[in-house]
């Protein structure tokens, strides 16, 4: 039987008169790799940090195992702008940085209170090559200079930093707030494989429905304040929440069939027996709510015909740019074609944004040009999105960019309604902007540029802060958009729902046009590096006789010869003597000097077995 970790009783959180749920109580247990799923605005942020502590709640209980280790990774992480890579790495609050902190307090101090019971949580936590597990994990996650200011640091680098901050420590419990967010499909891929490999438990906030399905054992929704338990992963959810509300509404039609008696029944109720039938009275306000309760994502349909469009959307020719090294484009050549609906995706720093922008004339290339039809009139939703002012309320902010959007067909649509569609409610549409939550102002930016009614849009990361809810509607509304599309997106499921073909960008200019979506990219791609991986052991096998004609030539020397026998003494004695100072740190025997002394001298010792080991294995390979 699993051992509970964590367990969440009877909890309410309410902010003024806005209720984020009510009496909700679930528990974590050893191995659960669990989704929180909620529209934006619900509380599924509120609901983490309430955990981790961070935040107050109105009533109920959180309850932590004793000893439990757990870590958790913020939506969007900061840190000291000034810090370099490895100082963040080691500001982090965890266990292991945190004995590290006691242990260099104990040596500056010379007191040795505790010493032995520190010392023996160091080495069960691993701490002395602490630094090294950081770096290799930060190297996985392709941040390579450690010494680099984090200030300097893209916004997905920052995550990474924060990512591998939280996966170092191990904990028994690790806390995800939105952890796809700015990560590249390669970056994503490797964080799913990593996550399915371990063995902590999982709580996490993820709009990334591919990653939900294949890491997910249990899916957790907040609805309508309160939460709901599906054993399983996303698409058991799916099935099982489609059951759900196809039972509420059955519930919904009989209690609209007993209103009506019930009405009826009120119509003839005499004032003077009021007080008599005051039961039955409370019992038909109570029919009434319950009938008259709308589910938001009910009755949502919205196809916009979109502005003519002529037959020349655009044509790249011979566009080349380049920042300093780096190249992003060399003598590229395409033309859009009419209805064209194109996904871009790619690794980090490939380019990608830098081609939208050089589209939509914000970035000028170095040669050649992009020639726009006259028809043309574009929708751009950018990552850094658009800054409101805080003051206006949600309506006005529409209102002031487009009061009614066409449909087509003499059907429009008013900015209220049009709003209602993207789930702002009548009484969300007149609450100030500083009230919505993060996800909410994303959504209210993508109806800021989808009520100009272009004909051609380009969305740039449009799932980032999304709840699962608004990216089906969106996905909805594109796939019955009667335009050009062009998305530069790390969703797989979001690009292989709206996109027919795909722009990849590999780096360094090189740029592939596959025809298919990311799913059949991924396909594609996997079988050439197996055809690639077989011709390249049929080349190894063919020019093996050669190999071992010139073998002579990849023969060490006798200095190497006698320098690769001398290592492996000297790693062995290495070994030895680290083991012999792990020891004597442990016996809680020496004084402050001697530890400070043989502190010094453990890392040294650790540092000359990485170098002589490297040593050793570039010898070793000429003796293969």
């Amino acid at each position: 039987m699993a051992h509970p970790l964590l367990q969440v009783d009877m909890l309410t959180k309410s902010f003024g008169d806005l209720l984020l749920f009510r009496d909700i109580s679930f528990g974590i247990a050893e191995g659960d790799k669990i989704g929180l799923l909620a529209p934006n605005g619900s509380g599924k942020t509120t609901l983490l940090n309430i955990i981790a502590g961070k935040e107050g709640f109105d009533s109920g209980r959180v309850v932590f195992r004793n000893g439990l280790r757990y870590a958790c990774l913020e939506q969007s992480p900061a840190y000291d702008p000034e810090l370099t890579v490895l100082e963040a790495c080691f500001t982090a609050d965890n266990e292991t940085v945190r004995l590290i902190a006691r242990y260099e307090e104990m040596l500056t101090s010379g007191s040795q209170e505790g010493l032995d019971e520190l010392l023996l949580q160091m080495e069960l936590l691993k701490a002395w090559d602490y630094e090294q597990r950081i770096k290799q994990i930060l190297s996985q996650l392709r941040i390579t200079n450690f010494h680099q200011k984090m200030g300097e640091l893209s916004g997905g680098q920052v995550k990474r930093v924060a990512l591998a901050n939280v996966l170092i420590s191990e904990p028994e419990l690790l806390i995800l707030d939105e952890p796809t967010n700015h990560l590249d499909l390669e970056m994503t891929e490797w964080l799913e494989e990593h996550l399915n490999r371990s063995r902590m438990s999982l709580l996490m906030v993820t709009h990334d429905r591919y990653f939900l399905d294949r890491i997910c054992t249990q899916i957790l929704e907040i609805d309508q304040q309160e939460l709901y338990s599906y054993r399983g992963n996303f698409s058991y959810y799916l099935e099982k929440r489609d059951e759900r509300l196809a039972a509420e509404q059955s519930e919904g039609e009989r209690a609209r069939n007993l209103l009506r008696k019930e009405l009826a029944w009120m119509r003839r109720q005499p004032q003077a027996r009021a007080t008599k039938a005051k039961s039955r009275i409370d019992a038909f306000y109570s029919l009434e709510a319950k009938a008259q309760q709308r589910r938001n994502e009910e009755g949502i349909r919205l196809a916009t015909k979109g502005s003519y469009i002529g037959k020349k959307i655009f044509e790249a020719k011979h566009v080349s740019k380049r920042f300093g090294d780096v190249r992003i484009t060399d003598d590229f050549n395409y033309v859009f074609s009419r209805y064209e609906k194109m996904g871009i995706v790619g690794n980090n720093g490939t380019g990608k944004s830098t081609f939208v922008k050089m589209l939509l004339n914000e970035v000028q290339p170095d040669s050649g040009c992009f020639e726009i039809g006259e028809t043309v009139h574009f929708g751009y939703y950018s990552q850094e999105g658009l800054q409101f002012d805080e003051q206006m309320k949600v309506l006005d902010v529409v209102q002031a960019i487009a009061e009614v959007i066409d449909l087509g067909n003499g059907q429009r649509l008013t900015a209220s309604q049009f709003l209602q569609h993207f789930l702002f409610t009548p009484e969300k549409q007149h609450n100030y902007v500083y009230k919505l939550s993060g996800g909410e102002r994303r959504r209210l930016y993508l109806c800021t540029v989808l009520i100009t009614n272009p004909n051609f849009l380009v969305l740039d990361e449009p799932t980032n802060d999304l709840d699962i809810l608004t990216l089906n509607i969106l996905e909805e509304y594109l796939q019955a958009f009667s335009g050009c599309l062009i998305v530069v997106s790390h969703d797989r499921f979001f690009m292989d729902k709206v996109t027919d073909h795909l722009l990849v960008f590999h780096g360094n200019a090189r740029i592939q046009d596959f025809p298919g979506n990311y799913t059949q990219y991924r396909e594609w791609k996997q079988q050439e590096e197996k055809k690639e991986a077989a011709e390249v052991k049929s080349i190894r096998t063919e020019v093996e006789p050669r190999r071992i004609r010139t073998e002579e030539k990849a023969k060490l020397t006798f200095k190497e010869k006698r320098e690769f026998e001398g290592l492996e003494q000297e790693i062995e004695q290495l070994e030895a003597e680290k083991e012999q100072i792990s020891g004597l740190l442990s016996s809680g025997t020496l004084t402050s000097e001697e530890l400070t002394e043989r502190s010094t001298r453990l890392s040294q010792v650790m540092e000359l077995i990485d170098a002589k080991t490297m040593r050793w294995l570039e010898l070793s390979e000429k003796t293969i």
